[in-house]
């Protein structure tokens, strides 16, 4: 399954060479991975109410074009792999109906807080609900 995530560049994202900052686009990332999770019927708040998040432990990115100030752009977002405490998201972004600018991709490893002690560790499996999300 794909989702796509809609993002007009604002003002502030942009650098001196007229294009979005590199930092931007992981920041983008987790906002579609956000969308994603509510696309599937799994909000982000309702996996951290359950005690379980994720957190990212490798990310990649590769430019092949720029996207600047109000290009109508998207993050489409799919779960490219699928392990036992881990899961890998890829990243498309679009700057036009059919041009890739960058691609990139993202590795969350799945954790659980103690609720006694509030600290989170590596969760021993992707849970069920969050694996059904992620397909």
């Amino acid at each position: 399954m794909t989702y796509s995530f809609s993002v007009v560049p604002r003002y502030a994202e942009i650098d001196q060479q007229g294009v979005v900052f590199n930092g931007h686009y992981l920041t983008w990332f987790d906002e579609a991975f956000t969308g994603f999770l509510d696309h599937v019927g799994l909000p982000y708040p309702e996996l951290i109410a359950s005690g379980v998040d994720v957190m990212v432990v490798h990310s990649e990115l590769d430019y092949g074009g720029s996207v600047r100030w109000r290009d109508d752009a998207r993050v489409e977002v799919t779960c490219e792999r699928r392990g036992t405490t881990s899961f890998t998201l890829g990243f498309a972004v679009y700057r036009s109906a059919d041009e890739v600018a960058v691609v990139g991709r993202n590795v969350y490893v799945v954790v659980v807080r103690d609720p006694e002690t509030g600290a989170w560790s590596k969760a021993p499996g992707i849970p069920e609900k969050l694996a059904a999300a992620l397909g």
